[in-house]
């Protein structure tokens, strides 16, 4: 899919899937490819992918009518722009607690390239650029996407105003830092967790805005429930998880099965 087609579908409730991947092997889009995903997850918060290697993994991805989507570091416009200008087909924008950051957002992602006085005064008034220069950013910015994390307390808090503002695409939950922010790290099972997505759901689907959870870990059963509450960012698994998790049973199988089921190897926890 290309942005706008992502965009789309996101305003209609209709459902888009894709899964997170942060191998920069040539071989890997291949790969994806045959997974019949609408876009991809490339994540930098956490894992790192230099600037030059990120912009060639978002051409490839975008050559293969597979929306690249990149997680910048921190809720910085100019992170934001510097992906998009890398070829990336949107952005997600971690731990955002505030309708201000979502702004400043707005204008990178959805103004570019303008910036500076005349940016901040069209997000104030959404008059300042005049008929012509409005037509050429409407045309320019029109597959970009713009989907935030909320993993905390205060983005909860904020969330009502957050979903307010026109043309942000998507609401994405953060489940391991929410489960923090909320007290129980890594549990997603408790009634506070589960009421908490619950209710980011239904509020940003009444909002008109795309909204969805990322369990890393492949949790079917709550993916299920989660989309049939109307969660329609689909972002199932990762690839670094998923090679970590099949090849863990597997090669244990294999261990146990030639009598080496006692010898150890260490663990990998990996938050993303």
């Amino acid at each position: 899919m290309k942005g706008n087609e992502i965009i789309e579908c996101l305003r209609l409730g209709k459902r888009v899937y894709g899964t997170l991947t942060v191998s920069t092997s040539p071989m890997w889009p291949k790969v994806v490819k045959s997974l019949g995903v609408d876009f991809v997850f490339i994540d930098t918060e956490h894992i790192p992918i230099d600037r030059n290697q990120l912009s060639w993994m978002c051409v490839v991805y975008q050559n293969m009518n597979i929306a690249p989507i990149v997680r910048i570091p921190s809720p910085d416009p100019y992170l934001a722009s510097m992906v998009l200008d890398g070829g990336a087909s949107g952005v997600i924008a971690p731990y955002v607690e505030s309708v201000d950051q979502v702004l400043d957002l707005m204008g990178a992602v959805k103004n570019k390239p303008v910036k500076g006085s005349l940016l901040k005064d069209q997000l104030k008034t959404s008059n300042a650029f005049g008929a012509h220069l409005s037509s050429y950013i409407a045309d320019s910015n029109k597959n970009n996407v713009l989907i935030v994390n909320i993993e905390s307390k205060k983005g909860i808090k904020a969330l009502p105003e957050i979903l307010e503002v026109e043309g942000l695409d998507g609401i994405l939950i953060g489940p391991h830092d929410l489960s923090c922010s909320l007290g129980n790290p890594e549990n997603y099972q408790t009634p506070e967790f589960i009421t908490t997505v619950d209710d980011i759901i239904e509020k940003a689907r009444n909002k008109g805005k795309g909204v969805g959870i990322h369990m890393i870990y492949e949790d079917i059963e709550s993916e299920l429930k989660w989309i049939n509450l109307g969660a329609n960012i689909v972002l199932h698994g990762a690839d670094l998880i998923s090679f970590k998790v099949h090849m863990n049973k597997t090669l244990s199988k294999l261990k146990r099965a030639v009598g080496d089921a006692g010898v150890d190897h260490e663990s990998a926890d990996i938050n993303i």
